[in-house]
């Protein structure tokens, strides 16, 4: 059996199992650990987001997009969701259909009733009618690219009050950048930070998230960013947690527009959303 140290008191070794966290005879291994730690870690972050809506209202919403095999999802009805008494929902976003296919069979196993599934992108989830007009935490793990941009606005556009998010592979400023990296060292010495390809990749996997917290800043919420797990278990470890609080917005809109200008990257206004 696994230690202690890997499982919440409380948490169901069987769903651990049907998850394939856990071998048959209750094992890890370091592939597993790592998914295990993540994921009931993130929960530790999320559980005070989830007391706060539940405290206001007793319809809490959670869409979950780039849900993949739904491991936070499950992990997150088993451990919180059922045991409230309340209505409550947990939506999985997910564009490959044998995964959105596994986790209805097995949310029907384990009578997980009140999560639901679907085979859209994160894109096409903001004007879906499955979708309500309103959610209260938008969760994105390890979304690549621009699908963790896409929950943002999805976020944005449904109101959420809370938004967890873990991003990766973030390509999209790192093209732009190289795209524009020869007018740009023509002018700036500033360009040196990202003359070289692998400091182009770096920089701009940092200067997503800068940005993107500043979008977020810019519409109101407040925004922390921390760390989710020790770097020894992941290399896409920052985690972005932000509140609505109904915060000043001018001030972040006009370092957001500057930053864009500054960097020779202001094309990409409408994907930060720029109003």
């Amino acid at each position: 059996m696994t230690d202690g140290h890997d499982i919440i008191a409380g948490q169901s070794i069987e769903l651990l199992k049907k998850l394939h966290i856990l071998t048959r005879d209750g094992k890890l291994n370091q592939d597993s650990r790592r998914k295990l730690k993540q994921v009931n870690h993130l929960f530790r972050f999320i559980e005070p987001l989830l007391n706060d809506i539940c405290r206001d209202h007793p319809g809490l919403m959670l869409v979950d997009h780039g849900a993949g095999k739904s491991y936070l999802g499950f992990i997150l009805y088993d451990l919180y969701f059922k045991h409230l008494e309340s209505d409550f929902r947990i939506i999985g976003i997910e564009t490959r259909d044998e995964l959105v296919a596994k986790s209805r069979i097995l949310s029907d196993k384990l009578g997980f009733n009140k999560m639901r599934f679907y085979n859209i992108s994160v894109a096409e989830s903001t004007s879906s009618k499955d979708i309500p007009e309103t959610v209260d935490i938008v969760t994105a793990l390890h979304a690549c690219d621009t699908a963790t941009d896409d929950a943002i606005r999805f976020a944005l556009h449904k109101k959420a009050r809370h938004i967890v998010l873990v991003p990766c592979c973030q390509a999209e400023v790192a093209a732009v950048l190289r795209k524009n990296k020869s007018i740009a060292l023509a002018s700036k010495s500033l360009t040196e930070i990202w003359r070289h390809p692998i400091h182009t990749r770096e920089f701009a996997s940092l200067l997503t998230n800068v940005l993107r917290c500043l979008q977020l800043e810019a519409h109101g919420y407040q925004v922390t960013v921390t760390e989710l797990v020790g770097w020894e278990h992941s290399m896409k470890n920052e985690l972005i947690i932000a509140t609505y609080k109904n915060l000043p917005r001018l001030r972040p809109s006009e370092r957001l527009n500057d930053l864009l200008n500054s960097l020779g990257i202001s094309e990409l206004k409408d994907r930060f959303f720029i109003r």
